[in-house]
C-alpha cells in the first residue's frame, strides 16, 4: 500500500467538513434526524487566466499589454475580483467556509493563482495551491486550491495525455491530468483528478479520439486504484469538452446515471440528469453543453462502506453570472467579447458537489 502511494505520488484531498446539516432520515426510523458533516468540492474553468507578463515559453502574446487584448494591470485586477467573487460564493449554503478543494482550468500560471488566493473575498481562507506546469500549446493548466486547515496534503502527480493520432500517425499537446490523493477528517481516502479535455476542434466526431485518450488516461489511474482498493473514494472533475452521455464519459471512463446499479469499477455521473433537463454550464450557437463535470466512484454512493458519501452535485447559476445583452446575450457573462473587454467572469458556469458523514 505505501509502496503504491510513493510510486503514484499520491496526495491528500481533504474537504470542509466542521459546519453540519441536518437532512431527514429515509430509514424506518424518518421521524429522527441525522446530523452531518458538510465537505465542499468544487470546479471552475476561470477562462484564461493570464497575467500580464512575457513568458518565454508560453503561448500568451495576445495577453500582453501590447497584444490582441491588451491586457493591462487594471484589466487582470478586474478579472481576479471577478473570479474571487465567484468562487467565495461556492458551496456556502451549506458551509460558511465555501469550497474546501477546488479544481481549476484555464490559468497560465502558479502566478496568477497566487494572486487569486490573496484576493480580498477569498484571502480568510487561506487556500494552498497544487500546479503543475503542462506542455499546452495555448500555455495553460489545471490545478488545485485547498482549504489547508481542512486538508492535509500529501502529494501531487501530472499525468501527460497521449494525443498520438491513430489515423495520421500525428502528435499533438494538451493539459496534463493533476491528481491529488489524502485523508478526509474522520480518516477516510479521497484521490481526485482535474482535467481539460481536448478541445472539438475540428468536429466533434473527428476530435473524439482526442477526448478518449484523455478519459482513458483518467480510467488508468482509477484502475490502478481500484486494483489495491475495489471500494476506492476518487473523485474525477474537469472542463472535459464533452456531455456526459458523449462516448468517452460513457464507454471510456464509464459514466452511470444510476449510482445504484454501478459495477464496482463504473463511475457515478449526477450530471447526465441535469443534462438530460436541458441543464448547462457553457453555451454554443444558442444550445446549452454540460462539459463541467464531476464523476464519483462506486465507493462514494455506496452506504455500505460508509463514511464520506456523495451528497448532492449544483450548477452554479445565477443572474449575475449571466450577459443581459450582445451576441452572447443569456450565455454564461465572459471577460471578452471578441477583442472587447466587457469585465465579465468565464465562458463556463462553476459545479460543485456536497459530501456528507455522519456524526
Amino acid at each position: 500500500m505505501k509502496k503504491l502511494f510513493f510510486n503514484l505520488s499520491l496526495l491528500v484531498f481533504c474537504l470542509s467538513a466542521n459546519p453540519s446539516f441536518s437532512q431527514k432520515n429515509t430509514s424506518k426510523n424518518a421521524s429522527k434526524k441525522a446530523e452531518f458533516e458538510v465537505a465542499c468540492v468544487g470546479f471552475y474553468n476561470l477562462e484564461n487566466l493570464f497575467d500580464t507578463l512575457d513568458t518565454p515559453d508560453k503561448n500568451d502574446s495576445e495577453f500582453l499589454p501590447n497584444g490582441n487584448y491588451h491586457w493591462t494591470a487594471d484589466k487582470y485586477a478586474q478579472k481576479q475580483a471577478n473570479m474571487a467573487k465567484v468562487v467565495s460564493q461556492l458551496g456556502t449554503e451549506l458551509n460558511p467556509d465555501g469550497v474546501g478543494i477546488l479544481g481549476v482550468a484555464e490559468i497560465e500560471n502558479r502566478i496568477v493563482l497566487e494572486d487569486l488566493v490573496k484576493q480580498p473575498a477569498l484571502a480568510a481562507r487561506n487556500y494552498q495551491i497544487v500546479h503543475h506546469d503542462s506542455p499546452d500549446e495555448r500555455g495553460i493548466d489545471c490545478a488545485f486550491l485547498y482549504q489547508e486547515k481542512y486538508f492535509h496534503l500529501l502529494g501531487s502527480k501530472a499525468f501527460k495525455v497521449d494525443l498520438s493520432d491513430p489515423r495520421s500517425g500525428g502528435f499533438d499537446k494538451t493539459r496534463d491530468v493533476v491528481y491529488m490523493a489524502g485523508i478526509l477528517p474522520g480518516g477516510d481516502t479521497l484521490h481526485l483528478m482535474v482535467g481539460h479535455w481536448p478541445s472539438r476542434r475540428g468536429g466533434e466526431s473527428a476530435s473524439a479520439w482526442a477526448r478518449g485518450a484523455a478519459a482513458a488516461t483518467c480510467r488508468s489511474v482509477v484502475d490502478s486504484l481500484q486494483k489495491i482498493n475495489p471500494m476506492a473514494k476518487i473523485f474525477v472533475m474537469g472542463d472535459l469538452n464533452d456531455d456526459p452521455t458523449s462516448p468517452s464519459l460513457v464507454e471510456v471512463l464509464r459514466g452511470r446515471e444510476n449510482s445504484q446499479k454501478m459495477k464496482k469499477s463504473d463511475m457515478y455521473n449526477p450530471t447526465i440528469e441535469p443534462y438530460k433537463t436541458g441543464g448547462g454550464t457553457l453555451a454554443y450557437r444558442d444550445a446549452w453543453n454540460l462539459f463541467d463535470q464531476m464523476l464519483t466512484s462506486k465507493g462514494l454512493v455506496s452506504e455500505r462502506v460508509g463514511g464520506w458519501q456523495f451528497y448532492k452535485f449544483i450548477v452554479f447559476r445565477r443572474d449575475w453570472l449571466l450577459a443581459t445583452e450582445g451576441q452572447y446575450k443569456g450565455y454564461p457573462f465572459r471577460t471578452f467579447d471578441g477583442d472587447l473587454f466587457i469585465n465579465g467572469y468565464s465562458d463556463h458556469l462553476p459545479v460543485y458537489s456536497f459530501l456528507l458523514k455522519k456524526k
